[in-house]
């Protein structure tokens, strides 16, 4: 390399005319383009870290049973787990806002499930469902995606929760992602979109079918059956074999069938935040 020192070989007129060149080139309409081109291209490729809002349910009875219910481990550790490795921020919502119950069968059913224990010992984690946020404190607009949780309880106090919906469908129709998992798409049963129809009515979607139900011998205990209401909202509900993971994205609308879903659902928001 030959190197050219400008002090040294340059007059201070030399000089000038040549830093006006360097400077002509540089800034040069052709260069600017493709910085702006290559700067773009740059940001498009990097994913902000988006806001998501997680909603758990605050009922913890099993319909006219003593037995406790509440949300689901794997179906808030597993997600969890999935948007905070990718940087996204989430916040806790419940419908009374609050320490949320966790289902306790979830907790003995999944004790040996390494993210779900990782889940129970993260202070953070365990902090924000213990201090949920209220509808009230919500507002859509803060928000890239919502996430509706699964576990039997969200069948008791998210279908008629009207103030959860209203923020529900306005995420949506801002343009974001609206997802849920198991008995989580119970939260989709009140969205109605601004034109009137159901915010399912057409798509592609799936919830913890019939089937399953029968076989954990809690169809008469559930208000309703969840793949039968999103039928007949006009779901296109999609099923597989119980407790395969089966993951239906149609558009912004992501459904997980069961736990195995879980962290498939978590995937399927991550791709598309």
């Amino acid at each position: 390399m030959v190197e050219f020192n400008i002090e040294e070989k340059c007059s201070p007129y030399n000089k000038y005319i040549l830093t006006l060149n360097v400077f002509d080139v540089l800034f040069s309409e052709q260069n600017i383009v493709r910085y702006l081109i290559y700067s773009s291209t740059t940001r498009a490729s990097v994913k902000m870290p988006a806001k998501v809002l997680f909603v758990l349910t605050s009922h913890d009875k099993l319909g006219t049973t003593d037995n406790k219910t509440g949300w689901y481990l794997p179906e808030v550790a597993h997600p969890y787990h999935v948007l905070k490795a990718k940087g996204h921020d989430i916040t806790f919502l419940s419908p009374k806002g609050g320490k949320a119950p966790m289902d306790p069968g979830s907790g003995e059913a999944f004790k040996d499930d390494q993210l779900c224990k990782d889940f129970l010992a993260n202070k953070e984690a365990m902090s924000a469902i213990d201090n949920t946020r209220k509808p009230s404190q919500i507002k859509a607009s803060d928000f890239k995606a919502i996430f509706y949780a699964g576990g039997h309880g969200p069948m008791f106090d998210l279908p008629g929760n009207q103030e959860i919906a209203k923020i529900g469908v306005g995420i949506y129709e801002n343009g974001g992602i609206v997802s849920a998992v198991c008995h989580g798409p119970v939260g989709l049963v009140p969205l109605k979109l601004s034109n009137g129809e159901y915010l399912i009515k057409g798509k592609k979607v799936t919830a913890f079918t019939n089937a399953e139900e029968d076989a954990v011998q809690l169809t008469s205990i559930m208000p309703f059956l969840l793949e039968t209401k999103l039928k007949e909202l006009g779901g296109s509900f999609v099923a597989v074999d119980m407790w395969k993971p089966n993951v239906q994205v149609d558009g912004r609308l992501i459904t997980g069938q069961n736990p195995a879903s879980a962290t498939p659902v978590g995937e399927a928001l991550a791709k598309l935040l």
